[in-house]
């Protein structure tokens, strides 16, 4: 099959563009390369298109003859997206009709939509499908409406999808030098670099993490399975439940780093418990979780390391400059020297 993916570039697209070729499906994706890294697919064999999803005339043209779209690209900043609300929601709203009309136009069988955790928002642990989803903050309402959207142009033009809601992914490709996401990788690349690695409040917020290998099993099955058709189901284990303190005292073990933390406040509207239910992903997907958190981690420090560690990059523009915002964040910490 003919598969297009957005955000082919970046974290999640570029692991599930190289499992969708050694598995004989042709692959064509887009990436403006803001977030994502052409290198995540140097020496793969996609049919690379440096466009925005926002532009519906060059979506409609690129996506020509494919038969399933996966729409994995986003501007998946959270907790930013308090600050810059305008910027994620264009991203994320305007980017994702886009992207859905252009596979529309071009008679896509089926679409994929990689939506987020983030919808469940401050509700009962641990999120199921089914519950009633409440999100907190700009990012979380982004992905919501996309994915009513989707629903809504399913029913109206007769169409496939599913939507994925992975739990925290990690592993090797995700982006180290962003100073805003990946608490993981934040943590080791400032670990690298001597530096001691900020959390926000009081450290005791809760998180499971999904291994990238584990998620691309299942986007698999979400792709292709013909009897899985319509769904919405979570991604990812719901038996490592850590706080972001034990998951920095974790890395900082595998490390050898012994000082500890700085502490900031607060990030405006973080959920405190935020875990999801694996029961439907192991009824309809044969979910599995095969790579816990310790070894998920050790391929990450290996990536990063074999990579050298980076600079921070503060790229985005912040809308919205109050005393909410983060000290990491205002005063662009990360690009100063924070040894201890």
């Amino acid at each position: 099959m003919k598969v297009f993916i957005t955000g082919v570039a970046g974290f999640l697209g570029s692991h599930l563009a190289e499992h969708c070729l050694k598995n004989n499906h042709e692959v064509v994706g887009c990436d403006t390369l803001f977030g994502g890294d052409i290198d995540n697919i140097s020496g793969l064999d996609v049919e690379f298109h440096k466009i925005d999803c926002s532009d519906l005339d060059k979506m409609t043209k690129v996506m020509k003859s494919v038969d399933i779209l996966c729409h994995a690209a986003a501007f998946a900043h959270e907790g930013l997206s308090n600050i810059s609300p305008k910027l994620v929601c264009e991203n994320n709203v305007v980017g994702s009709v886009s992207t859905f009309t252009a596979g529309i136009k071009n008679n896509v069988k089926r679409i994929v939509y990689c939506s987020s955790m983030a919808r469940y928002g401050e509700i009962d642990i641990p999120f199921k499908e089914n519950s009633i989803v409440k999100p907190i903050d700009p990012y979380g309402i982004s992905k919501v409406a996309a994915e009513d959207i989707l629903k809504v142009l399913a029913k109206t033009y007769n169409f496939e999808y599913n939507i994925a809601i992975p739990h925290n992914i990690i592993g090797p490709k995700q982006k180290y030098d962003d100073a805003f996401r990946n608490v993981a990788s934040i943590m080791i690349n400032l670990i690298l670099q001597d530096r001691r690695p900020t959390i926000y409040g009081d450290g005791e917020q809760k998180r499971c993490f999904s291994d990238i290998d584990d998620c691309i099993q299942c986007l698999d099955k979400l792709l292709f399975s013909s009897n899985i058709v319509n769904e919405t189901i979570n991604i990812g284990p719901d038996d490592e439940f850590i706080s972001i303190r034990e998951l920095y005292d974790l890395i900082a073990n595998k490390l050898q780093f012994n000082e500890e933390p700085i502490y900031d406040q607060m990030r405006p509207n973080e959920v405190k418990h935020a875990y999801c239910s694996s029961d439907k992903a192991k009824k309809l997907l044969s979910f599995k979780s095969t790579i816990n958190l310790s070894d998920s981690l050790d391929k990450m420090i290996s990536y990063i390391k074999a990579r050298g560690p980076k600079k921070f990059k503060y790229n985005y523009e912040l809308e919205i400059k109050s005393k909410i915002m983060p000290e990491t964040w205002s005063k662009k910490l990360f690009k100063k020297i924070l040894i201890k």
